[in-house]
């Protein structure tokens, strides 16, 4: 009896030493980095009224464990540090504590999209060594967040995921356009940089767009009641099947003695267990993220929406405002607390072979206009990727030179949120002035003017002198496209054709791969391309 109430014993103490485990999200680990100037959630679990103590950089902060066991201190807006420091978090019952070490206050961004932006670095080793070979930025710091499709959101993060400090051992596998994106921000600001990398390749926009965001936009209430419905309609469908289930087991093991033909039993799929469903990878891929304190966004998706015009701006809305709804890191309507995180995208480069139709509005040309378009989202910007492509490689949907469009991202976020002074887009299209036979173009992002330029490969733009604009076109009222002649006038471009003599409409560079664009600011920005019409939509 002494030996079974020992054992009894032991196996209850072992139970309660178990279950007062503290943990904590997988976002936190040794070398991670804070968001500086905001306040900073650190989040777990425990049992439910255990108390909690997160200690960092001489703030103590205390929480209790709710009812579904989570806990979460928010760290009071703290200045920057490159000091390495350890963060701690400790039980009531001291049953077990956890230490984290090497841990920065900086800049955080989460890098998001499809493949080009999951591209690594060691993809990019052909045409940009160097930059692997001379990485070693211990300020810079990446982890990145396995996992994929999923019905239903993920409270953490699967095992693995792992903050790496930036090596020429470790950068092979970082986010391409994350790295360059928060090198120069870094060599800019010497604050200390974290890159959350989650991406997938081949991946449509709506999958990593939350129900929240489905529900801001009334253009997208399908999706939203899509998403919104499937999990009670799954319930239901799954309840009816129960019935099924129990006859085919019946039958199954009648047919099992008497040797008659067996049949497998029907179940219903679950409404988004399709990969480019809505929500399936905000559930695995996003949610485990939230709150985690950061400074924006860089996005690089589309290019399997690629056929979509209008209908991706809207999309794009739901995302961006879905994202800072679940963060609460969006701005209340009537000036109260909050922000609207930034939120910056690559558009869709050049891509495929050129063609010679002045027309274009093939391919990808709709869905770079609705990436210009949703600028008009607040506090977002764009980099244009339209030259970056290997012109001996057209066919490759995954340009190399990642360092331009990298730091292109970079130069939104150093003049938006890190007050630098540097001229940070190319121009965009303003507005159309018909005079004549002429049309006059007007540009937003002038710099300090206009310029005919060429870019080859990673080498830095150069000005063409007396170089001609190409990839211009213009119609009149019969809808006839034709090849145009444009010069720089000032600030803005004149385009003509003497086949038509009263314009209606102006296209630059509006088609999927429009071989040799050369409008550029003085900065080295290019030119986005535009149509002046609503063909786009």
């Amino acid at each position: 009896m002494k030996h079974i109430l020992s054992v009894v014993l032991v196996v209850v103490c072992c139970a309660c030493a178990a279950q007062a485990e503290v943990t904590v999200s997988k976002m936190f680990g040794d070398h991670m980095v804070l968001q500086r100037d905001i306040d900073v959630p650190v989040w777990g679990w425990a049992d439910p009224g255990e108390e909690v103590t997160v200690e960092f950089g001489g703030q103590k902060k205390k929480a209790l464990a709710d009812k579904a066991s989570k806990w979460m201190v928010r760290l009071a807006a703290m200045d920057a540090s490159s000091k390495g420091r350890a963060l701690t978090v400790t039980s009531s019952t001291g049953k077990k504590n956890l230490a984290f070490k090497d841990v920065l206050v900086g800049e955080v961004w989460l890098c998001s999209g499809q493949s080009n932006m999951s591209f690594g670095m060691d993809g990019c080793r052909g045409i940009l060594k160097e930059a692997i070979d001379t990485a070693n930025f211990p300020l810079i710091r990446h982890i990145a967040v396995a996992g994929h499709f999923s019905v239903k959101k993920a409270k953490d993060l699967p095992d693995g995921s792992s903050w790496k400090v930036c090596t020429p051992q470790t950068v092979g596998g970082f986010t391409a356009v994350g790295f360059f994106f928060g090198r120069k921000i870094y060599q800019e600001t010497d604050l200390p940089v974290g890159l959350i990398h989650s991406s997938v390749g081949g991946t449509q926009i709506e999958p990593w767009t939350p129900v929240e965001g489905f529900a801001l936009v009334p253009e997208l209430g399908t999706l939203r009641k899509q998403a919104a419905g499937a999990e009670d309609k799954y319930r239901k469908l799954m309840g009816e099947a129960v019935v099924n289930v129990r006859k085919w087991t019946a039958d199954t093991e009648k047919a099992l003695e008497t040797g008659d033909e067996l049949y497998l039993p029907i179940l219903p799929s679950h409404p988004l267990s399709k990969g480019s469903k809505p929500t399936m990878l905000f559930n695995p891929k996003i949610n485990p993220l939230v709150p985690y304190a950061m400074r924006g966004v860089i996005w690089y998706q589309g290019e399997y929406n690629g056929d979509e015009g209008i209908s991706y701006l809207h999309k794009t809305r739901a995302l961006v405002e879905g994202w800072r709804t679940v963060w609460g890191q969006k701005a209340a309507k009537k000036g109260g607390p909050g922000r609207d995180f930034p939120f910056y995208w690559v558009q869709l480069a050049n891509y495929q072979k050129p063609s010679d139709k002045p027309a274009g509005g093939d391919g990808w040309a709709r869905i770079r206009m609705a990436q210009t378009k949703a600028l008009k989202i607040k506090n977002t910007g764009m980099a244009v990727a339209i030259e970056l492509a290997d012109e001996a490689r057209p066919s490759d949907i995954h340009p190399k030179n990642k360092k331009d469009v990298g730091e292109r991202l970079a130069l939104w976020a150093l003049a938006k949120d890190y007050a630098k002074q540097v001229t940070f887009s190319g121009p965009l299209y303003k507005s159309m002035k018909i005079r004549g036979s002429e049309a006059i173009i007007s540009f937003d992002h002038l710099g300090k003017g206009l310029m005919v330029a060429e870019k080859t490969g990673i080498e830095p733009v150069k000005e063409v002198k007396n170089g001609a604009l190409k990839r211009f076109a213009i119609s009149g009222a019969d809808g006839k496209w034709h090849w145009a002649d444009a010069k720089i006038a000032g600030n803005t471009v004149v385009v003509s054709s003497k086949d038509v003599a009263k314009p209606v409409a102006v296209r630059y560079a509006y088609t999927m791969n429009p071989a040799g664009c050369n409008l550029y600011n003085k900065a080295g920005l290019p030119a986005s391309p535009f149509t002046t019409d609503n063909h786009w939509k």
